[in-house]
């Protein structure tokens, strides 16, 4: 597969809905690459999510000017020296032509009075903006924006939250790469290598599909690490592999897809146990997906699943709704159901809970749900998460205060039983639609038969 482009009518389209809703003007940065070490060894530029949404294409130096009347975009000329390294440039005409859009010379850029802007993420592309415009803007503080900043902010998820055809289909591209990549990983796996090398198997995929990954890629036989990003470990051949690993196309929509199979192409008789668990609660959860449905719920109901098949197993006894409200849920699976999904693999948490809890809604105290980063009710058009997993974490499981009053609904003997599984997480795309809920990843292997054949 290769990456097919957004139409640029979609891209003149979002603008003119924003136009539609803007009192003033708006300014929104491509922000700069940044040193690895020293100045020509670079990260590659990735551009601020908010100007790809609106362009379609990161510019490097580049912002978008907008008021209810008009779009322009200023950017940098190319280099007289840039074909020499970088190959033929497209001139600030070539440019206009191709996005359709007024495009003029960063040089003739003017600070509009009084423009709404949302700040960069980091350092550097925060001070550029701010010379440009004179005054202080403080990098990744979208969570914190006030006045015209807060209601562009607030305008953009309006936007964003709900996505149009264009984006729908880079969704689906980028599950697609996903998908490529799994396949590799499951493959790939073997005793005796490390897990850099299903990691490079994986990735090999999706850039072989013209995408990036969309976020570190987590491989790990370590499971119970939830952001695990180390990638030395042998793999042994009684081990799971759990990897958390998506697809980002060129114009930033993202695709993040785990799932967890066993190094000896079999799953034990105990990681298929927890594996069924896992996989229970994810299906409920899917099944839970629908328009007008609260997130929170999705996330509770998952959360009690996994408690039905942690108590039918032994693990605990006790009462469903009653363990729940005491926090065992959270002893195995601490993190939310899942989070928003588009152009960030956490969609817009740039601009903080804003963005991923509905006006009047704030994040839970209690440990099963201290952690979701979405309560919102669902509507058509919204893409999510689904990742419920199971996790023996030792700085859980080993804090009394954090076990508290379980201990006399756990049952310790029953849990070492399941030694082989570190932790389990089975994690999907979800498209919210009119009459409930696409799988976009439902290609990726996910029941214990198709990861086996998968491995074969």
């Amino acid at each position: 597969m290769w990456p097919n482009p957004s139409p640029v009518s979609a891209f003149a389209e979002r603008r003119r809905r924003l136009q539609d809703r803007l009192q003033g003007a708006a300014v929104f940065a491509a922000g700069l690459a940044r040193p690895r070490n020293f100045p020509a060894n670079r990260y590659p530029f990735r551009a601020e999510s908010h100007f790809l949404y609106l362009v379609g294409m990161g510019i490097e130096g580049a912002v978008l000017v907008m008021t209810p009347e008009s779009s322009t975009l200023y950017a940098p000329a190319p280099h007289p020296d840039a074909a020499l390294w970088s190959g033929p440039q497209p001139t600030l005409s070539e440019l206009e032509a191709e996005r359709g859009i007024a495009v003029k010379p960063i040089e003739e850029f003017a600070a509009p009075a009084e423009a709404a802007v949302l700040p960069p993420q980091d350092e550097g592309s925060a001070l550029w903006l701010g010379e440009l415009l004179d005054r202080d803007i403080e990098p990744g503080r979208g969570n914190r924006v006030e006045g015209a900043d807060q209601r562009l902010a607030e305008l953009m998820i309006e936007l964003r939250l709900r996505h149009d055809a264009a984006a729908i289909e880079q969704l689906r591209q980028a599950a697609s790469a996903a998908e490529l990549a799994h396949r590799a990983g499951m493959s790939a796996t073997a005793p005796g290598m490390r897990e850099a090398g299903v990691r490079a198997a994986m990735e090999a995929a999706i850039v072989a599909s013209g995408m990036c990954p969309s976020y570190n890629s987590i491989v790990t036989v370590h499971g119970e690490v939830l952001h695990n990003e180390y990638h030395h470990n042998l793999i042994g051949p009684t081990d799971l592999v759990l990897a958390d690993v998506g697809a980002e196309t060129p114009e930033g929509w993202a695709s993040d897809v785990t799932r967890a199979w066993p190094v000896s192409g079999t799953f034990s008789a105990t990681q298929r146990a927890l594996y069924e668990v896992v996989l229970a609660a994810q299906l409920s959860a899917i099944d839970a997906v629908r328009p007008g449905a609260r997130y929170r719920d999705v996330h509770r109901q998952t959360g009690k699943r996994l408690l039905e098949g942690l108590i039918a197993l032994g693990i605990f006894r006790g009462d469903v709704d009653e363990l729940y409200e005491r926090g065992a849920a959270a002893l195995f699976f601490p993190h939310g159901v899942g989070h928003l999904l588009g152009l960030d693999v956490h969609d817009m948490e740039d601009l903080g809970d804003r963005a991923g809890y509905a006006p009047g809604r704030a994040r839970a105290k209690s440990r099963g749900d201290r952690y979701l980063r979405l309560d919102r009710d669902l509507e058509p058009g919204m893409a999510v998460t689904i990742e419920p997993g199971f996790y023996r974490i030792p700085r859980l499981l080993d804090d009394p205060a954090e076990v508290s009053d379980l201990e006399s609904a756990l049952d310790r003997t029953v849990l070492a039983r399941f030694a082989d599984v570190r932790g389990i997480r089975i994690e999907d795309d979800v498209l919210v639609t009119e009459s409930g809920a696409e799988v976009l990843t439902r290609g990726v292997p996910k029941t214990l038969d198709e990861v086996e054949a998968a491995m074969r």
